[in-house]
C-alpha cells in the first residue's frame, strides 16, 4: 500500500539548511498497523507530514497505492488526503459545542455527502469507534477524554479510508484511557483491515502494533515487528 524511496526533506530559512529526513524507504502493507518512534526532533512528524500528504519530500518517492504522492498539486495532495486517508491528533480538533453525531458528519459534508445517508454513515463510523448511541447527541464537551479520542476515530473513518494516521492519539489521555483507545484501533484494524500509522514516543503504545519504525535524526535506525499486545 505505501512505499517510502530514498525520502530526503531539508528546510531552509535564510542560508541555514536543516535535513529533517535523511534517505528513508520503507514500506507498509496493506492492513498494517505500524508505529514510528522517535526522540523529539526526530524527523518522526515530519514524515507523518509526508505520508498525510500534508507536505512532500525534497526529494525521493511516496507511492500510496501504487500513486506517486510526491509529485502531485496541491489540489490533487486535498484529494488524497479527503479520500484516502483519515487523521487522528492529540488535541482531538473537535467542535466544543457541536454534538457528537454532527462532529463525525462534518467531513462528509465537505464530500458532498447529503440527508439521511450522511446520519447514517456518521453513526457507523461511531459504532465502529466503540461509542455508545446515548452519546450521539451529547455536545463535545461533555464527554470524558476517552470518548473524545473514540469520536475523533470515528470522524477520521466516516470517509471510509484506506490509511488511517494518528499522531500522538493518547498523549492527553491517562494510562487506562490510553490503553482503552489502543485496543480500540486495535479492533478497526483486525474488524475492518484498516492501514494504520501510529506516530508516538512511548513504547508501551507503540507495542500495540505489528512493526515499529525507528526514526533517529532524520534516519530510520530500526524496523522491528513486536510482540504486540492483545486485545482484552
Amino acid at each position: 500500500m505505501i512505499e517510502i524511496k530514498n525520502i530526503i526533506k531539508t528546510y531552509k530559512t535564510g542560508d541555514v539548511e536543516f535535513q529533517a529526513l535523511n534517505d528513508i524507504s520503507f514500506t507498509i502493507k496493506d492492513g498494517e498497523f505500524v508505529a514510528i518512534m522517535g526522540p523529539s526532533g526526530s524527523g518522526k512528524s515530519t514524515l507523518m507530514h509526508i505520508l498525510g500528504a500534508l507536505d512532500i519530500p525534497t526529494s525521493g518517492t511516496y507511492l500510496l497505492d501504487k500513486k506517486d504522492v510526491s509529485v502531485l498539486s496541491d489540489d490533487e495532495l486535498a484529494d488524497i488526503r479527503r479520500d484516502k486517508i483519515g487523521f487522528v491528533f492529540q488535541a482531538f480538533n473537535l467542535l466544543p459545542r457541536t454534538t457528537v453525531l454532527r462532529n463525525v458528519m462534518l467531513p462528509l459534508v465537505y464530500a458532498g455527502v447529503h440527508g439521511a445517508k450522511r446520519i447514517e454513515r456518521a453513526k457507523e463510523a461511531l459504532e465502529a469507534a466503540g461509542m455508545d448511541e446515548a452519546h450521539f447527541h451529547h455536545m463535545s464537551n461533555q464527554i470524558s477524554g476517552g470518548q473524545i479520542q473514540r469520536v475523533a476515530i470515528a470522524r477520521a473513518l466516516v470517509n471510509n479510508p484506506s490509511l488511517i494516521l494518528a499522531d500522538e492519539p493518547t498523549g492527553n489521555l491517562d494510562s487506562k484511557t490510553g490503553e482503552i483507545v489502543m485496543e480500540t484501533f486495535q479492533k478497526l484494524n483486525k474488524e475492518l483491515k484498516r492501514t494504520i500509522i501510529l506516530i508516538t514516543h512511548e513504547q508501551e503504545i507503540a507495542e500495540h502494533a505489528d512493526r515499529i519504525l525507528f526514526i533517529k535524526d532524520g534516519k530510520l535506525v530500526e524496523d522491528r515487528t513486536t510482540r504486540k499486545k492483545k486485545i482484552l
